[in-house]
């Protein structure tokens, strides 16, 4: 079934509101954890190809930080989190609070790895959440897990975990500012949902949007 034809805009709005409502509880679970004002916004939500989503993410040969977990209950499927080393190193700074953070060797540090999963928790945690109480159905998470490593391998990983490979994937463009600008850049990674095939129409069968509107 092709999606790219079947998903209309009306699909991409409401779940860009989902991802809106998922960012600014994440937002808020951020600023309380670093003890500082962090901004969150979702500017874009997109359907891409699997091979979209490696080039928007650098090209399959560019090196991230990706945490990635399995969705389990009534719509199952995948989620990847992925960020620019160099952004990932910005965030843990800022994270850690720490004038003397070795931008070098941080991904050797259980600390810096500690920190960063943690940003994968709470961003997966918040963007279910919301997509749960749209929809209605039972959503929970799988343990995360923490990779540093090329695109193409990461996904790759995600992918086999899949017993059943869809073919498109929603992004979730995500922007975090940090209002005293400890972060002296926005951090932006994109946030990478894959419903397992049947999970596409059960979502926005749930969501009172026909898959084919």
């Amino acid at each position: 079934m092709n999606y790219m034809n079947n998903i209309s805009s009306v699909h991409l709005d409401i779940l860009k509101e989902i991802g809106n409502i998922g960012a600014g509880n994440a937002a808020t679970a951020l600023s309380t954890l670093l003890n500082k004002k962090i901004d969150m916004t979702v500017p874009d939500v997109r359907i891409v190809t699997f091979d979209e989503m490696m080039d928007m993410a650098g090209g399959p040969e560019n090196i991230v930080a990706g945490v990635f977990l399995r969705i389990e209950g009534e719509a199952p499927g995948s989620m990847f989190f992925l960020l620019p080393i160099e952004q990932a190193s910005a965030f843990i700074q800022a994270m850690l609070d720490d004038e003397d953070f070795d931008q070098q060797t941080w991904q050797s540090s259980e600390l810096a790895l500690s920190a960063l999963q943690e940003l994968g928790n709470i961003l997966s945690g918040s963007y279910l959440s919301s997509l749960s109480d749209f929809t209605k159905l039972s959503l929970y998470p799988s343990v995360p897990a923490l990779t540093i490593d090329m695109v193409g391998a990461i996904v790759s990983f995600g992918l086999v975990e899949l017993s059943h490979v869809s073919d498109y994937a929603i992004v979730i463009d995500t922007a975090l500012n940090e209002e005293q600008n400890v972060v002296n850049q926005e951090v932006r990674g994109h946030f990478f949902l894959l419903p397992d095939p049947d999970s596409f129409s059960i979502i926005f069968q749930a969501l009172g949007v026909s898959a084919h509107d």
